[in-house]
């Protein structure tokens, strides 16, 4: 079920409405917003809804009942819908109307989930209390962030002392991926990028963290559910 969340989780400066036809004010990349990102989250539609990767995410995170959890760029709400149904409380926290519009429906009307509060909001801008979260977690979305330290800066604030995070990008570009043929290969002009899909600095990410005083966490490219990732995750 969908609930309004925000008055209860809303950090002072953090959480920004819009009309929906793309006025107001915006988060995330601005490749993301407009018809032309539709279209393309809807080519992407059944990856989005539900995916193996999201399952494993969710499965090595563990989110439990009564932990309140934020799912960072939720999308139509494949790692949302998953925690709510494991007890949590979940902040599903997305820059893009569209997708948030999805998200909402899905929550109101899949009677099997649980508290799903549907969010305003990206990595550097969450409308999240401070040292409030217990687990935390982003899933092909951090090659979306516009500033990565200040998104680093936000999930430090709104973690609590114990929390753990996982944030995860598939490598779509590593020739072992399983997708790495449907996402242009070796193609210059349809490679990963072509797909919305760029690289990030797994190393200087991990940096951050330890600038924001996160020492345990880890950031590395590895195999995650069978496929080449990059990974920051609490030790």
């Amino acid at each position: 079920m969908a609930q309004d969340h925000s008055s209860d989780h809303n950090h002072h400066h953090h959480h920004h409405g819009d009309d929906g036809d793309g006025h107001g004010h915006h988060h995330g990349h601005e490749n993301d917003r407009g018809w032309s990102g539709a279209v393309r989250y809807l080519r992407h539609a059944p990856d989005m809804w539900s995916s193996e990767i999201n399952d494993a995410v969710l499965a090595a995170l563990a989110p439990a009942d009564g932990e309140l959890v934020v799912d960072i760029g939720a999308g139509m709400g494949a790692g949302s819908m998953l925690a709510s149904k494991r007890g949590a409380t979940v902040l599903a926290v997305e820059p893009t109307p569209f997708l948030r519009r999805i998200l909402q429906a899905r929550a109101r009307f899949d009677r099997s989930s649980g508290s799903v509060a549907v969010l305003d909001g990206a990595a550097e801008h969450l409308p999240v209390a401070d040292a409030s979260v217990d687990a935390l977690w982003a899933v092909n979305s951090m090659h979306h962030w516009v500033d990565a330290e200040a998104a680093v800066v936000e999930i430090a604030r709104v973690l609590r002392p114990a929390g753990r995070i996982l944030l995860l990008d598939e490598d779509f570009g590593d020739p072992t991926h399983p997708d790495y043929e449907r996402f242009g290969g070796d193609d210059a002009h349809k490679g990963p990028e072509h797909h919305g899909f760029s690289m990030v600095d797994v190393e200087r990410i991990g940096g951050y963290f330890r600038d924001a005083g996160l020492a345990s966490v880890r950031a590395e490219k590895r195999r995650f559910a069978d496929r080449p990732a990059l990974v920051v995750e609490t030790a």
